[in-house]
């Protein structure tokens, strides 16, 4: 399983679980939190009554008062009320009031007028100078039925002489209840939700970060140009950095242990060239003989230094993961420059040359590198044609690359050789001198190509070879 699927899921269990538990556990405590302050409520309307009641129940009055015909009027109202989003359409409260011996003088719902209800908690506690209330289910098999009891003494002289009880359905909070429960649900399940969107893009992003760092270092090791990925965060951007600098320091090693041998092994033949001319010319030997032998340590010298700039070229290309900059390059403005800088070779060899290039065709890279590539491409190929022969630039231009074509008249390619053009040091004979070149020009324009994520191809075509080379259209 990911790593970034396994986070996730520990995530989701952690946040499931801890929302799931607060969650409930409000939604348990709304029923009784809203209760609670109902009961706040009726407290404080059974004292009032208390009070406006206390000189009607001290003289005996009660009953011929006006309060069995207000609390009748009570009854029959109709408030509609909007209510954080829920009508009420009737008053619910009964009250009734009883003497100092606990006989109901007084019920609002006229049904309990001369009962004793000195045995119900709320009119026995009050009596007894303790707060009394009671909840007691009118149906009891319905748990919902339950009515609330809050009773308040009513004192004269600090002596109690009757005790006023207000009542409440609990149904009658329900609707309130639920449509909290029902807010609360939603409110919830979004910040679970949200939780879990985060935790989701947070394994996103680490395992994001992972995978682009696993393929960072699988390209390495297996010797593959890749840049270092770009990551943010911490210990992520300090990891990447130490991946870097291992690689680096790894591959440098390596690096100089293979130059050395290549080196020490492509120098061996035109230093014996060098030191077998050196030691004839120590004897006596004819004017021409000499001058032959020579030349001969002129052009192995000269081949010398070509073979140690170009490896250095090649070196300082292949220990790049990335371009240092990238622009707009006018291909057909470089492919005449360069063909200004070899207008002597082409003259001497009567070559017919061609630029079909058009002037607004531009590819994305880094100049120097591309003007480097294309001179070695122009090298090779004017190694190869003909006198009198024809060599042509053109470039054929797609939406998202831009194909550069070099063609050159010339004996085609032996099939054995075209798959190891781009060979360090493998080359074949030039036609006009029968002798090989450093091997490294093709090798260096296939590393400038790869550097640039195109593309370097090498065929015969009828009349001679053509080379294409793939590069980001600008």
């Amino acid at each position: 399983m990911p790593l970034g699927i396994r986070i996730f899921l520990v995530y989701f269990l952690f946040v499931g679980l801890a929302g799931w538990f607060v969650l409930s556990t409000v939604m348990d405590e709304i029923r009784p939190g809203v209760r609670q302050s109902t009961e706040e409520t009726l407290v404080d309307t059974a004292n009032l009554l208390a009070e406006i009641l206390k000189d009607d129940v001290k003289n005996g009055k009660l009953a011929d008062s006006r309060l069995p015909t207000l609390l009748e009027a009570y009854g029959r109202r109709q408030p509609r009320a909007q209510i954080w989003g829920v009508e009420k359409q009737a008053v619910n409260h009964r009250i009734y009031v009883t003497d100092d011996k606990g006989i109901v003088l007084l019920d609002s719902s006229g049904q309990a007028v001369g009962q004793d209800y000195s045995r119900w908690n709320d009119v026995h506690l009050t009596l007894r100078g303790e707060y009394g209330a009671r909840s007691t289910r009118e149906d009891p098999a319905d748990e919902d039925s339950s009515v609330m009891y809050v009773a308040a003494p009513i004192k004269e002289g600090g002596k109690i002489i009757g005790v006023v009880s207000v009542a409440k359905p609990n149904k009658t909070l329900q609707p309130y209840i639920e449509r909290s429960q029902r807010r609360l649900a939603w409110l919830g399940a979004g910040l679970i939700g949200l939780g879990l969107l985060i935790g989701a893009a947070l394994s996103w992003w680490l395992s994001g970060s992972l995978r682009k760092l696993t393929r960072y270092a699988r390209a390495v090791s297996a010797g593959e140009r890749a840049e270092l990925p770009a990551l943010r965060g911490g210990e992520l951007t300090q990891l990447a950095e130490a991946v870097q600098k291992m690689r680096t320091e790894l591959e440098g090693k390596a690096y100089v242990e293979r130059y050395v041998h290549t080196l020490t092994h492509e120098l061996k033949s035109p230093l014996a060239a060098i030191r077998g001319a050196a030691e004839l010319l120590e004897g006596e030997m004819p004017v021409e003989q000499r001058q032959r032998f020579v030349g001969n340590i002129a052009r192995e010298s000269e081949r010398l230094q070509q073979l140690i700039e170009r490896l250095l070229n090649l070196a300082v290309v292949e220990q790049r993961q990335g371009l240092e900059e990238r622009v707009e390059v006018g291909l057909r403005d470089l492919v005449e420059e360069l063909l200004q800088g070899q207008a002597a070779r082409i003259q001497a060899a009567c070559l017919q040359v061609g630029n079909d290039i058009a002037p607004d065709c531009t590819v994305s890279g880094e100049a120097f590198l591309l003007g480097q590539a294309l001179a070695n491409l122009l090298e090779n190929a004017l190694d190869f044609t003909p006198p009198a022969g024809r060599l042509v630039f053109s470039a054929e231009r797609h939406e998202t690359y831009t194909e550069l074509r070099l063609f050159n008249q010339g004996e085609p390619i032996p099939e054995f050789a075209l798959p190891r053009l781009c060979e360090r040091f493998y080359s074949l004979p030039r036609p006009s001198s029968g002798r090989k070149s450093t091997g490294l020009g093709l090798n260096f324009v296939e590393e400038v190509a790869g550097l640039h994520g195109g593309e370097l191809r090498i065929g015969n075509v009828d009349g001679g070879v053509l080379v294409r080379l793939r590069l980001p259209s600008g």
